[in-house]
């Protein structure tokens, strides 16, 4: 019984700090084993209680079509061999069929598991593609509501045709369709899609979009605050430094002046932790996402 963590002996998982929901995407768990269980197992031994679901895990405990046999194995694996593209365009031709039959029970009873362990999925990630079909479309924003998500996020698509049609998707579900940025930014990025639909919003990556402008995000939070659903919180340097990707409170990235932004403002969209500096020697996953949860438990006291 020493060995359990407090929350998982004594009461459910609880990281919202100050009025601020902190939590985590389960990208951050990519090295670990990731089925469904295991990202809940991971979230409840650290206290996390609000999560953005990697489609691949929801999708899986479904009951999803696997990428599996010689194409996709061995050293050679990643090859884009005529074996491997026959293959994947079989695995696609699999999963489109799957989705659009697959019983929304499933990720109902996916939602279930983790809320009685006190673990919400406010947020699944979901890409919505040009060459998807309309039944398609619904499926993904079906899967949302069955987990009780109000947002599906995907990377910020170039494409003006592209964001119209998933707004009017997003629009008719009302669920949010949230946007993502790497370092391909600017300040005016997410206009033309927020222009198209009040369900089109960003989904800000806070460290990628502070090492893009070479400044402080604040300004922009606060200037879009109406329009964003969601953050990613990472330390990068200013791309005029180099960019890097750090361990927390040695980048550019103002992480805790943003979170207090949270806390004075009273915003109420996730602060989720995305773990992707390196992990050296001597340390973990694990061990690395309870120092982020702490910096973030600390900068909002």
């Amino acid at each position: 019984m020493a060995a359990l963590p407090a929350t998982s002996l004594f009461s459910k998982p609880n990281s919202k700090f100050s009025g601020v929901q902190i939590g985590a995407i389960t990208y951050c768990f990519r090295s670990l084993p990731s089925t469904a269980p295991d990202l809940l197992k991971y979230c409840t031994e650290l206290g996390i209680s609000s999560i953005e679901l990697m489609g691949d895990a929801a999708e899986s405990f479904a009951g999803a079509p696997e990428a599996r046999g010689p194409a996709f194995g061995g050293g050679g694996g990643r090859q884009m061999t005529p074996e491997r593209q026959a293959a994947m365009k079989k695995l696609a031709d699999e999963r489109k069929q799957w989705r659009l039959s697959v019983s929304m029970d499933k990720y109902k009873a996916l939602r279930k598991m983790y809320n009685d362990a006190g673990v919400n999925i406010p947020i699944v990630k979901l890409g919505l593609t040009t060459g998807m079909t309309d039944e398609e479309y619904d499926y993904v924003f079906g899967v949302a509501k069955a987990l009780g998500a109000q947002s599906v996020t995907m990377e910020l698509p170039t494409d003006a045709k592209l964001t119209q049609r998933i707004g009017d998707f997003a629009a008719k579900h009302k669920i949010y369709a949230g946007y993502h940025n790497h370092l391909q930014v600017d300040e005016r990025s997410w206009e033309t899609a927020l222009g198209q639909s009040k369900y089109n919003s960003i989904n800000l990556d806070v460290g990628h979009f502070t090492a893009a402008i070479s400044k402080s995000p604040v300004p922009f939070i606060k200037a879009n605050a109406s329009r964003i659903s969601s953050f990613h919180l990472k330390d990068r340097k200013f791309k005029t430094e180099g960019a890097d990707n750090l361990e927390w409170g040695k980048g550019s990235t103002p992480i805790k002046e943003v979170l207090q932004l949270m806390k004075t403002e009273k915003y109420k969209w996730p602060a989720n932790i995305e773990l992707e500096y390196a992990i050296g020697e001597g340390t973990t996953v694990m061990a690395e996402m309870k120092k982020c949860l702490s910096y973030c438990q600390t900068a909002l006291a």
